[in-house]
């Protein structure tokens, strides 16, 4: 019972967030005008007719933004919450890897090449896998040392290389030009948002997602000692591959669409915990319809807060790191 009222309450934010995102903006859209385009758009007989300027508003300009911030929010919690479970780490977020270093190195070098907005998005997903394989490749090799650790670590370092590496480009970027562009990405942002990077945003967060989902029931076992879990029948290595494999192609995904986005995947799972308890395969739906609320939430007043849009990653900061204090004094430790 408790986990199907958790699961409403995200259902319900998730709607209620959809409705503003649609209604809210410089070209104001009241609901009935919003469900008349929804209608249209699905060829339902009997309605009113639309005003042309509110229908391209809805759905050329406001709906694949909606859509990219319910995936990539839904994606950065989902990823979050493995990773906690992963590591048996309640700090754990998606970059902890090096999928966010290596998709926006990825991001500025395309930017520093002129590779324009496609070019551009496919090196930061393929800087962000890149990041992870090399450091799951290091953290393999490490000897003597527990793997998760071993993996941990190599994580750290490949993060802090691929940032020096960003900072080198924006030296080296033009400052009048380029060096906007990628203070601007680094910051976060649904801007570019379009049916055409949608698309793939979409392939890629369906396909780590329900890999996930599929694995949820086995996940529980690795907060368990490793050779207990292995008694159990459980492919630990296996298993971890999978994970990580699936939270990183979400990640990378997301931070290709959307540039640095915090807090989401570190907060949302906590928030998931207290609203429906530990066990993995009630927190990832769990945490994907709150992320995906909240994300959409921000976004929503990233755009419509200020004469011009504040960057969404200031905005989930703002957010996410006063209720990530707040859970920690509630509930005296962090849940896990």
């Amino acid at each position: 019972m408790r986990t199907g009222r958790a699961l409403a309450f995200g259902a319900a934010l998730l709607v209620a967030a959809l409705m503003l995102a649609f209604a809210l903006g410089r070209y104001p859209v009241s609901p009935g005008e919003g469900l008349r385009v929804l209608g249209t758009a699905l060829g339902l007989p009997g309605l009113a007719p639309v005003d042309e300027t509110t229908r391209t508003v809805l759905l050329a300009v406001r709906g694949p933004r909606v859509l990219a911030a319910v995936l990539v929010g839904s994606a950065l919690a989902a990823a979050g919450c493995a990773f906690q479970a992963l590591f048996r780490n309640p700090l754990v977020s998606p970059d902890i890897l090096g999928a966010s270093a290596g998709a926006a190195f990825g991001a500025m070098l395309g930017i520093f090449l002129g590779l324009g907005d496609g070019g551009t998005l496919a090196a930061a997903f393929g800087g962000g896998l890149l990041a992870v394989a090399i450091a799951w490749r290091v953290g393999a090799a490490a000897r003597g040392i527990d793997p998760l650790l071993g993996l941990l670590l190599a994580g750290l370092v490949v993060g802090a290389l691929l940032a020096a590496g960003i900072g080198l480009l924006k030296v080296m970027a033009d400052p009048l030009d380029q060096l906007p562009a990628m203070t601007f990405w680094l910051l976060g942002s649904l801007a570019i948002a379009t049916p055409a990077t949608l698309l793939p945003l979409a392939l890629a967060v369906l396909a780590g997602g329900a890999m996930l989902g599929l694995l949820r029931w086995r996940l529980d076992a690795l907060s368990l000692p490793e050779d207990e879990a292995r008694a159990l029948g459980v492919p630990v290595t296996r298993l971890r591959l999978a994970v990580v494999a699936a939270a990183t192609l979400v990640t990378a995904a997301s931070v290709a669409a959307a540039g640095i986005v915090g807090w989401v995947g570190l907060v949302v799972p906590h928030i998931a915990r207290l609203l429906a308890g530990p066990s993995f395969a009630r927190l990832l739906p769990l945490s994907a319809l709150l992320g995906a609320g909240l994300l959409l939430l921000a976004d929503t007043a990233a755009r419509t807060l200020g004469a011009t849009e504040i960057p969404l990653g200031i905005v989930t900061a703002l957010v996410g790191a006063p209720c990530f204090l707040w859970l920690l004094r509630s509930v005296g430790r962090l849940p896990r």
